[in-house]
């Protein structure tokens, strides 16, 4: 009895030792975590990679630099002293009788304008037949020239074109007088004495270009008198050629016309003879 329980604890220590070694070691407290992720040495390619989008930006955008700051405009400029002057020496012609103030003043006119030393026109036949040619063409209860027939005759002659106009204040008459003879380089015919009497406005000094300032202010007016020396007891005397009047002083010969003076279509008020731009 005794060697067959020393042979069966012999045989039940080896079939211990036996399932020992079959069985694997697991820990009680490991959980099953799935099948088993497979794993590889090999470098993901380019479409493997996917990019996973944030809300924070990576790359900053480059901002432009701020553009200069711009100079203010420059202020316009302030009018300057301004003046012309088509008068020469020797351009002035009197009137040989005490109706052709009109025949000399076209005289006085061409001299102006010629510069090319052709010859002055001062004769006084020829200004007799400037003062025909003017009458003929005027129409008046006195048979004189009147201001249209003063200007057909200066355009017909080859000094026009010039026109006829009349304009309500003394302001704007100059300042259409002196930016006429600015834009054409031709004198202006002032019909004086309430539509009695022709002198001759070679220049002007104002207070701006008329080119550049609409509303400049005439300071002078370049005056040519035919009836010089004489004058007239109503009016006051003659003042001497190339003479430069104020508008104070020219506005106590240069007044509006009168209506009965001269019937015609043009409104009462100064009468200037004035040239045009050729068309």
């Amino acid at each position: 009895m005794t060697g067959a329980p020393a042979r069966l604890l012999t045989w039940l220590a080896v079939m211990a030792t036996l399932l020992t070694a079959c069985t694997p070691a697991v820990d009680v407290t490991e959980t099953d975590a799935g099948p088993p992720i497979a794993s590889s040495s090999v470098a993901p390619t380019p479409s493997d990679v996917v990019t996973v989008p944030t809300t924070t930006a990576t790359k900053s955008a480059v901002a432009e630099p701020p553009a200069p700051p711009q100079p203010p405009p420059a202020p316009p400029a302030a009018p300057q002293a301004f003046a012309i002057n088509l008068y020469q020496e020797g351009d002035f012609v009197p009137q040989y009788t005490f109706d052709w103030c009109v025949a000399a003043s076209i005289q006085m006119a061409h001299n102006l304008i010629d510069d090319t030393g052709g010859g002055s026109w001062a004769s006084s036949a020829q200004q007799s037949e400037l003062w025909e040619m003017a009458r003929a063409r005027s129409s008046n209860s006195f048979n004189g020239a009147n201001p249209r027939g003063w200007a057909q005759v200066l355009t017909e002659v080859g000094m026009g074109p010039y026109t006829v106009v009349s304009i309500a204040t003394y302001e704007d008459t100059l300042q259409t007088a002196a930016r006429a003879i600015a834009e054409t380089g031709r004198p202006v015919g002032l019909v004086m004495w309430s539509g009695r009497h022709a002198w001759v406005m070679s220049g002007f000094e104002s207070i701006g270009d008329p080119a550049q300032f609409p509303e400049f202010q005439v300071t002078g007016v370049h005056v040519l008198d035919p009836l010089y020396p004489y004058g007239s007891g109503q009016w006051g005397p003659s003042p001497e050629p190339n003479s430069l009047l104020s508008p104070e002083q020219l506005a106590t010969q240069f007044v509006v016309r009168e209506p009965r003076r001269w019937s015609t279509d043009l409104p009462t008020g100064y009468l200037l003879v004035l040239p045009v731009a050729a068309a």
